[in-house]
Parts: C-alpha cells; structure tokens; sequence
C-alpha cells in the first residue's frame, strides 16, 4: 500500500541579518524565490498536501505561493517560537495527516529533488520513527551536530549553542531536512519544551525523546553536502547563487550547449536550451526563455522571457518578452520590447527600439529607429532614425507598412497609417496619410536659402568668419575662371600657318 506524504516548509521567519523588508525565503536566486526552490524538490515526491508554514510578511508569503504553488496550503504560525512549535502548528491545521511527513526548512535552494526522493525512501523502506538528512561538513560552525551512540547509531542532535565542547568537534551535521511517521511525531511533539538556551520549541528534540521511547531513528547523509546549505544574510546568498550557477552552466555544457566564460554567465533555473546554443560572455538568460539549435547568444546579452529561434543571433541586447525567429540578426545595442514578433531573418540593427511590433521574413530594421505598435511584412528596408509616432497622449495607434516597401531615413509614420506594398517614403519625411502601393509618399517643405543670414544675424562669430573666407575664395575663382574665358575668347584659334593653336587644343582635352 503506498504512503500517505505530507510536505511542511518551514518559512516563518524574518531573516534579521538579511536586513530586508522582503521575507527572507522570497529573495530570489536564479529563476526562483529561495521558497520556490525547496518547494520545486519536494514536487517529484507528488506529496497529498504541502503546507509552508508562514509568519514574518505572511500576506506577502502567502501571495508568492498562489503565483508559484496554488496547491500548497499557508499555515500561519502566530509566534515564532521554534521549528517544533511550527510543525505542530501545521498539524494542527490537518488533524488527518498521517503516512510520511517530509519537513524542509525554506532557505536551502541548492536541494534536489533525488536527495529529498532518497530521503523519504530510506526513511519508509526502513520503518524508522523519523529519518534527518546529514552532512560531513569541513566548517560545522552554526550548525546543529548529530550525536551518535559508540556503535555509530543516531542518539540525538544537538544544537550548537546547546552543545559541549566536544559535541561541537562533530563534523557531521543535521541539514535541517526530515522524514518522519506522523503519528509518532504528533506524539512527541506534544512533549517538547522550551529548556534550552533560545527558550524554544526544537524540532531537533524529537529525536531524542523518539530515542528515549525506544523508537527506531535514522540517518542518510547527503551525497553533496553543498545542498544542505542555507543563507543567513546576502553575503551567503550570495555564495549560494554561485554555487548554483556552477551547476547550471555544468548541466547545459554536458548537454551540448557552448558556454565560452561560465564565470560571467548566468541562466534560470527555468531557461530551456538547445544543442550547439552558443552563449558568449556576460550574458543573462531569465525567466522562461528558450532558445533554439545553433542560436548564438551575447556577449553582453540579457534575454527574459524570449524565445530564440534556429541558428539566430543577438548580440550586445536587451530583450523582454520576445519572439526572435530563425536565421534573425539582433544587435548591437538592440531593445526588444515586449509584443515584439520577428519573423525568419529579420535584421535589427544598432540602437533599434521595437515594442509591440510584428515584423516579417527578411525585413531590415537596421539602425537608429524606435518601431512601436506596428506591422511590417516581408523584405522591407526601413531607413535609418525612423520613428513609429504611436501615441497620441491617450491612446496607441497602429502603423502597418506592406511588403517590399522602401523607407527613407528620418522617417516619421504618424499612426494610424498604412504604407502599401512596394510603396517608397521619400527621406526626411513626416507621413500622416496612407501610401499606396508602389507610389512613393513625400511629405517634407520646400528648401529655401536665405543668403548672408549668418553674417546679418551672427556676426563676429566663427561661423561668419569661415562663411566670409569661404565666400571671398568663391569670388576669386569666379574671377580668375572669367578671366580666363576672356582671355580664350580673344586668343586665335590658329597660328599664321593655319595649324591649331596647341594650348588651347591642350586646355580644352584637360592635360594642360
């Protein structure tokens, strides 16, 4: 017959040395909250119910799990006083339990699922009262110590502000992470007091009085004792994003992915990639990005929930709520926006801004322009500094420009407006009227010179003393080329033998 499983995790409390108004369990590492981490562990074990034990910021706890976990079940412990007074509180919200209970604590992101898996099975195939993860750790300071019997039995665990001098030479170190048979835990729990040095309920005591019961306890050690650690402040989440970034960028290389600097690169837990992805340095993959076979990403890249297809490019970009298609060229110095849709081998090119845009195969966007609300089909050149003029002050308008148009630089496409297919926009133009296909739409005032502007309105200036050389340098050439032409018009076309006079000859063919 299977077992009943019950998961509770411990996410009650403040978390004082992270000095942060956010609950020290919702400080995000890598894709997920510290909580979302330990609940994604326990997930595999297909628990009958998880309930996450909440007090400090409970409201705000409590939302996060409806976004994460709607199925797992807040219980509000009113007072911090302990891990045991904790689980007694979530046991209380469900007198039915029964079977394994699994109790995590919610700041050990680094667990995976098969430990916990493993955990559970040693703790129900040996019929034991209550099973602790342990860990031969090189620096035990902090943390509780498992106390063995001579014989190498599990005898109790002890904290470390509770324990001897000698208990505190222990290496071997409760992780903090338990299987227990939930009629023998409501026993005992029952039993626990505060005699100890922070005047709390420990979860930790069970063991003991489990012992004193002669009740069967048990051990299995972590095969990574790096899962089993926690964080205490940002310095050591900081560690643990580290660690965790190791591990990731080690899954994806084993599994085809180039990753040419690991140390600068970091990736989600909840990013999918690809063989052959390529992923230069300082680059960011979040949330649910996946990026398709041959696709190169970075340097200096950040993508957040994209999609990156086949064999495409995004380099030196940030880019949000995405859809780059294959074979396309993004970058350098690109922004994609969320709504951006791009179809196969599309270009954006250096400072192009896109936004709710939806763009077709083969169409160029390649540089200095902000395309916002618009459609453009296929095989369309849009001119450098163009502007998509989309919003009114109230409210957003479309521009659709059609397939194998042309558009000249410093555009502006006052929205709505539809340029047609094969249709041409003269540069600097400001179009406010649709374009038909295949006619050429110019919108922009007839240039007029005004002569010596500059010398009756800026004088004394560099300008005017560069506009006056300038213009003293023109007169002198004119002068010398009518000179000239004087000078041919008056000189005979032939000597007194009748031949043709070789320096004009010369002059005229431009080698005198």
């Amino acid at each position: 017959m299977t077992q009943t499983r019950t998961v509770i995790v411990l996410a009650a409390g403040e978390g004082k040395r992270m000095k942060s108004a956010l609950p020290k369990v919702l400080h995000p590492l890598l894709g997920r909250t510290l909580l979302g981490h330990v609940l994604a562990a326990a997930a595999p074990l297909r628990p009958d119910r998880t309930l996450v034990v909440v007090g400090h910021g409970a409201d705000q706890v409590t939302a996060h799990l409806a976004e994460i976990a709607p199925e797992a079940t807040p219980v509000v412990q009113p007072q911090q006083r302990g891990t045991g007074n904790a689980v007694r509180v979530a046991l209380d919200a469900v007198p039915e339990v029964d079977g394994t209970v699994v109790v995590l604590n919610g700041d050990v992101p680094l667990l995976r699922p098969e430990t916990v898996a493993a955990l559970v099975e040693t703790h129900e195939s040996s019929g034991a009262a209550a099973t602790v993860l342990t860990a031969e750790v090189a620096n035990p300071t902090g943390l509780g110590r498992i106390v063995r019997t001579p014989d190498g039995m599990l005898e109790r665990i002890v904290e470390e502000r509770d324990a001897s001098p000698e208990e505190r030479q222990i290496r071997e170190i409760n992780a903090g992470i338990y299987a227990f048979d939930a009629a023998q835990l409501r026993a005992m729990l029952g039993k626990l007091t505060t005699d100890n040095d922070q005047g709390e309920e420990y979860l930790t005591d069970v063991f003991g009085l489990l012992v004193a019961d002669g009740q069967t306890i048990a051990a299995h050690p972590a095969a990574d004792p790096t899962e089993t650690l926690g964080c205490n402040d940002r310095v050591e989440l900081a560690g643990l994003r580290r660690r965790l970034r190791d591990r990731i960028n080690e899954r994806w290389m084993r599994a085809g992915v180039t990753i040419t600097d690991p140390e600068t690169t970091w990736i989600d837990v909840t990013v999918t990639l690809a063989q052959d992805v390529v992923i230069d340095p300082n680059t960011q993959l979040k949330g649910a990005t996946t990026v398709a076979e041959g696709a190169t990403i970075g340097p200096d890249t950040t993508l957040i929930d994209t999609a990156v297809g086949e064999k495409a490019t995004v380099l030196r970009s940030h880019v949000v709520g995405a859809e780059i298609g294959p074979e396309a060229t993004i970058g350098p110095y690109a922004y994609l926006r969320p709504g951006t849709r791009l179809a196969r081998q599309v270009k954006i090119g250096t400072f192009v801004e896109t936004k709710n845009a939806e763009i077709g195969t083969g169409t160029k966007v390649p540089h200095l322009s902000y395309v916002g609300d618009a459609t453009i089909g296929e095989h369309t050149n849009i001119g450098a500094a163009t502007v998509f003029v989309n919003y009114d002050g109230v409210h957003k308008h479309r521009t659709v420009i059609g397939s194998y148009a042309r558009t000249g630089a410093d555009n502006m496409f006052v929205a709505p407006v539809t340029i047609g297919d094969g249709a041409y926009t003269a540069a600097g133009s400001v179009i406010v009227k649709d374009v038909p296909p295949g006619a050429l739409g110019v919108a922009r005032g007839q240039q007029r010179n005004i002569e010596g502007w500059v010398a009756r309105r800026r004088p004394g200036t560099d300008s005017a003393a560069a506009a006056e050389r300038a213009l003293r340098a023109a007169d002198a050439r004119a002068a010398e080329s009518a000179s000239d032409t004087e000078a041919a018009q008056s000189e005979p076309m032939h000597d007194e033998t009748g031949r043709p006079n070789d320096r004009l000859v010369a002059r005229d063919t431009h080698i005198a």
